[in-house]
């Protein structure tokens, strides 16, 4: 396979940006101070079991920031290093297409002429707060500059989306992905290792569910319990079982073994908030997560794709 080099055995996002744009791509995260359905009273107020309180996008810019101040806090540091780098604009913290259209069109509008390096715009979502309005939209911006939709499954499976309390049901989330689909709008979806009660095969049946869907890419990481969750508080007063790092470490090696070569890896560890973690405590070692998985591939003679089954 052509992605396969001295480091890694999967289709990394940095072999994909730098074939498509020939340079070193970062994405900058930036906060438009949205909120989430599953927060405001309109599906739930708890949100997702896992979210801390004040949602998704920890590592997003401080929403108290303009855009503008956002993106050049970013683009500063990594200037010092690669003074001809190219971006994506990345609204990442909570559900960023829960607004109104006319809002939408101008932070969206405004974060891709922040810079005229930005070569993408990168939407976190939910496949339930996605409108046919705003797809249609998207569509035609996605003819100016591409347009990336990330969407939050996490799993496939009903009994793991009820615990949770994910606040949508599958059908969803896939006409979603249809429909962002025909406008040729490429889609990222996330996953999350290790929820409660799963088994490594329920892991394993997200994947090939995903391998029967046009989806251009994939995040994947462990479940991190942090506190002042609701999870938190759960794990905190009856324990439950959490994935050991070898076990993570088996479990990303066969789901990349049985995905699609075409799809791209954005993501197989996540960024845990040191702060707030309660378990696993591995998970703060980003680097070396990715660094055995890396070695499982090698010492298996696996790489992407090579048990997919169409």
């Amino acid at each position: 396979m052509e992605f396969i080099t001295s480091q890694h055995r999967y289709y990394t996002l940095n072999y994909y940006l730098k074939k498509r744009f020939k340079k070193k791509v970062f994405k900058v995260a930036l906060n438009g101070n949205f909120t989430c359905p599953n927060r405001d009273g309109s599906i739930s107020t708890k949100g997702c079991i896992f979210c801390s309180e004040k949602g998704s996008g920890d590592f997003a810019g401080n929403v108290e920031d303009s855009l503008q101040d956002q993106f050049n806090m970013v683009k500063n540091i990594i200037h010092q290093k690669w003074k001809d780098a190219l971006y994506i604009a990345y609204f990442q913290a909570n559900t960023n297409t829960y607004a109104p259209l006319s809002r939408l069109k101008k932070l969206y509008e405004e974060a891709i002429s922040l810079d005229e390096n930005i070569v993408a715009l990168s939407i976190a979502t939910r496949p339930d707060s996605i409108s046919d309005e705003v797809i249609e939209y998207l569509g035609e911006l996605n003819k100016k500059i591409p347009v990336w939709i990330e969407l939050g499954l996490q799993t496939i499976h009903q009994k793991t989306d009820n615990f949770i309390n994910r606040g949508y049901t599958l059908d969803v989330f896939h006409k979603a992905v249809n429909n962002l689909r025909k406008h040729n709008i490429e889609v990222i979806v996330h996953v999350i290792n290790g929820l409660p009660y799963e088994t490594k095969e329920m892991m394993l049946d997200t994947i090939k569910y995903l391998n029967t869907l046009d989806i251009q890419g994939i995040k994947i990481h462990s479940l991190y319990i942090l506190e002042n969750t609701i999870l938190g508080q759960i794990y905190q007063s009856n324990p439950f079982k959490v994935l050991s790092l070898d076990e993570y470490v088996d479990i990303v090696t066969e789901q990349l073994a049985i995905l699609r070569p075409d799809i791209v890896i954005h993501r197989i560890s996540g960024d845990a908030p040191k702060d707030q973690l309660l378990a696993p405590l591995w998970g703060m070692k980003k680097f070396v997560v990715m660094n055995e998985i890396n070695k499982e591939m090698k010492r298996r003679d696996y790489f992407q794709g090579c048990k997919y089954k169409s």
